[in-house]
């Protein structure tokens, strides 16, 4: 089995003969040196090659052979772009064969019977270091952008660097814009190009003061392989500076995953941890530079777990769906009008894992719908069983992911959900998170006008939490702001808090919003929500998520105070 991580393995010969005792021959010389694998034909040669053209560093080719002859093969190789540049030494004892085998693009020959063992190693060796030069010569191209390297000059860079260098203590740096996508969006592509090549030149004049090579691997991706350094917070301080400098209207965020080098740990791992590690960043303004240690090490084998058990645990109904209430503040007293569906995971060995840990890993992995359609179906069906039960209709909101958004059967899949549960569309709203907004808005407005138009209200999550804008809010048919927590968190100490709060009231009221204040957890807060006209709230003032049974006291207690005052 061949491995597939190139700095993990020697280099590998494939040798190509239809007589066992050659084949045996070069492996005993090679098998030393090289991992050596084999075939008895042309034909194999050619499927062997394809499954493993991005492993092999070189062919010996017998040119007489039965069902496909090494000059067939030659023929195949030289019209293909992906395997001509594997390098083959042919194997023959006719000499009139050599000329015509090297014309076919052979690199070099070994003639028959085999010349002696420090001769053949030396024939591989020096094509393998001809071709390993030629490709990384061609493959020494720049981003346009931002003159940083490309992704596979860089790979193939660090990978030597790795094999011939082994006393350089070198770290692996990945580095990442905050929702690039809606500073493309919301400024203009060539603003977001100013972005990066800002970003290079930040990168660029530490690599011109540290040994080290840097790379712009993906659209807003940027890696560094450099000798280690202490403290990275001034390399992340520059990029900063440098992009934000663009702009005084245009805030940049860039986030930065450090894995330190760590003897015996191979680039393709480090750069996987350094991106863990930068992941680990995302949204985290506070704390931008995250450094991979032995905590984000437990971290990656808990979310390893997590996505190993995510079937069984949806199979098991190890999900429970818990409801926070959310209450009318502008009456006489505070009254129940909805509740918001929350998932929780009671996983049987792991104890009650919080919706932090598994939500981002499910969306980061494009699993979230599974859980969001666990819930939907919960959350309706729990919903169908108190209107039976009270003969009253308290409306759930669910969660739409921006995952959910791009399935094309979502529409029909909700429809289908009020039908079996003989729910009207009104006794179901949805959410939707700011960012799925800013992500492709004519689509986000396609599912949008579909739902409203059977019924469903739609909501708009954690409201300034991202980049979305004023302008974008007047265009979406939304029925409710939900204002993000951290507005609501100070605005009893801060005066600018409280302003912001009002400002955002009075941009509803004009676009007709309802506003639900999210994260409500003291009397103070609530007086200042009212007194400003926010029309719901939701917090732990009021109550936390709470069981379905725990909720349904809450019903219970509603119904009777109608009652009460009706009378």
């Amino acid at each position: 089995m061949i491995r597939s991580k190139q700095i993990d393995r020697p280099q590998v010969v494939l040798v190509v003969d239809d007589q066992e005792i050659n084949r045996d021959a070069l492996g005993v010389t090679l098998e030393d040196y090289y991992e050596v694998i084999y075939a008895e034909n042309g034909k194999e040669a050619l499927e062997l090659m394809n499954e493993h053209f991005d492993e092999l560093s070189i062919v010996l080719l017998d040119l007489m052979m039965p069902v496909m002859n090494g000059y067939e093969v030659l023929e195949r190789v030289k019209d293909d772009e992906q395997l001509k540049r594997i390098p083959i030494i042919v194997l023959t004892s006719e000499k009139s064969a050599e000329l015509k085998a090297l014309q076919l693009g052979a690199a070099d020959f070994i003639t028959k019977p085999f010349d002696i063992h420090e001769v053949i190693i030396a024939r591989v060796r020096r094509i393998i270091e001809l071709s390993e030069g030629k490709k990384l010569i061609s493959a020494a191209e720049h981003d346009h952008l931002t003159g940083l390297y490309n992704r596979s000059f860089f790979f193939e860079y660090v990978n030597r660097v790795y094999l011939y260098h082994k006393d350089m203590k070198m770290d692996a740096l990945v580095i990442n814009i905050e929702q690039f996508h809606a500073i493309n969006a919301m400024n203009g592509r060539e603003f977001g190009d100013d972005v990066l090549k800002a970003i290079g030149e930040g990168i660029n004049e530490f690599l011109s003061e540290h040994n080290g090579i840097g790379s712009r691997t993906h659209a807003d991706h940027f890696d560094i392989y450099c000798e280690h350094q202490d403290d990275y917070q001034p390399l992340h301080e520059k990029i900063q500076d440098k992009a934000n400098a663009l702009s005084p209207n245009v805030r940049i965020y860039t986030r930065m995953g450090v894995m330190p080098y760590s003897e015996g740990v191979d680039p393709v791992t480090m750069f996987d941890r350094a991106r863990a590690a930068c992941n680990m960043a995302r949204g985290d303004y506070q704390h931008p530079v995250i450094v991979y240690d032995e905590k984000l090490l437990q971290k990656e084998m808990l979310d390893i777990r997590l996505l190993n058990d995510l079937d069984k645990a949806i199979e098991e109904k190890q999900f429970k769906v818990y409801y926070q209430p959310k209450y009318d503040i502008q009456c006489d007293h505070p009254r129940l009008r909805s509740a918001e569906a929350l998932v929780r995971w009671q996983h049987p060995e792991l104890g009650m894992i919080s919706p932090g840990d598994f939500i981002p890993l499910f969306e980061g992995n494009g699993l979230i719908n599974k859980v969001d359609s666990y819930v939907w179906k919960e959350a309706s069906r729990q919903c169908s069983e108190w209107k039976k039960k009270y003969n009253y209709t308290l409306p759930i909101s669910m969660n739409v992911s921006r995952a959910d958004v791009y399935d094309f059967s979502l529409v029909e899949r909700l429809k289908k959900l009020m039908d079996d549960n003989h729910l009207d569309c009104n006794s179901i709203k949805l959410e939707m998170t700011e960012s799925a907004y800013t992500d492709d808005a004519k689509r986000v407005l396609e599912v949008i006008n579909q739902l409203r138009a059977l019924g469903f209200e739609i909501e708009m999550d954690d409201f300034g939490s991202g980049y979305s804008s004023l302008n974008m809010l007047s265009q979406m048919p939304i029925d409710v702001l939900k204002m993000d927590m951290k507005f609501v968190r100070n605005i009893e100490e801060s005066e600018t808090d409280l302003r912001l709060v009002k400002l955002i009231l009075d941009i509803a009221r004009y676009l007709g919003l309802t506003v639900v204040a999210e994260g409500v957890e003291t009397g103070g807060q609530l007086k200042l929500l009212k007194d400003a006209g926010c029309n719901l709230v939701q917090g732990f003032y009021f109550s936390k998520a709470v069981k379905p049974e725990e909720f349904a006291l809450m019903i219970e207690k509603e119904i009777e105070e109608r009652k009460q005052n009706d009378d």
